[in-house]
């Protein structure tokens, strides 16, 4: 089920707890400012809550033709009619996901590790990989060991035809070299919610990514 190339989009967009601006809001301000991927990361909340926070951010992306995609759970990506889901590597088995999502659906799923990428290559089931991090950042807890660009363009060669977008601690500047390392785009959170508007720091993302499509990956090394 590969991704259809006219659904990506070079930068994923993930909301973020604790900013004082409700989840749908978040993905309100960023699909107007063109953002046409939405990764919803809800932490710790009720269950209840976090739905509703689903079902309200869905409504916001079916309105400006974006894809919602929920981070950590199954059911409650299919309960508020989102576009897919995205599963960690403690968040549940890819292949029960993907008999539970169906076809049409988005799968995505983290890649840290040279095993993780030949997991993801074997399971056949995985539409995109959020490989990463790249660097370090707060946002994430427990965050696995960091990459580096080194380390993330061996995993992007490792997961062959599976599309991946780089996260942790992603900005503006690291894009171009992500982008010759063969990502088909990032996935990102502190860049965009970092003091300032997050409008303004969508479009600096956009505007540092060389071009809308995977390219074959630069041979030479990443310093």
């Amino acid at each position: 089920m590969p991704l259809d190339p006219e659904r990506r989009f070079p930068v994923m967009c993930l909301t973020q707890d604790g900013l004082g601006v409700p989840h749908a809001e978040q993905a309100a301000r960023l699909c107007a400012a063109g953002a046409r991927w939405i990764q919803l990361r809800v932490k710790g909340a009720p269950q209840a809550d976090w739905l509703a926070q689903a079902r309200a951010a869905a409504a916001v992306c079916r309105r400006h033709g974006a894809v919602l995609i929920v981070n950590d759970s199954v059911a409650v990506a299919i309960a508020c009619g989102a576009d897919g889901v995205h599963l960690g590597r403690q968040d549940g088995d890819w292949a029960e996901a993907r008999r539970l999502l169906g076809p049409d659906r988005i799968l995505g799923g983290t890649v840290n590790s040279a095993e993780d990428a030949r997991r993801a290559v074997a399971s056949g089931c995985l539409d995109y990989a959020g490989v990463g991090p790249l660097r370090f950042t707060p946002t994430k807890g427990n965050l696995a060991p960091v990459l580096g660009l080194a380390g993330v363009r061996a995993l992007i060669g490792d997961l062959g035809p599976i599309p991946a977008w780089v996260i942790g601690g992603v900005g503006p500047g690291d894009l171009p070299a992500l982008f010759r390392a063969g990502a088909a785009g990032v996935a990102v959170s502190s860049a965009l919610h970092r003091p300032g508007r997050p409008e303004e720091h969508l479009r600096a993302l956009l505007a540092a990514w060389p071009a809308q499509r995977r390219p074959q990956p630069d041979p030479a090394p990443l310093s």
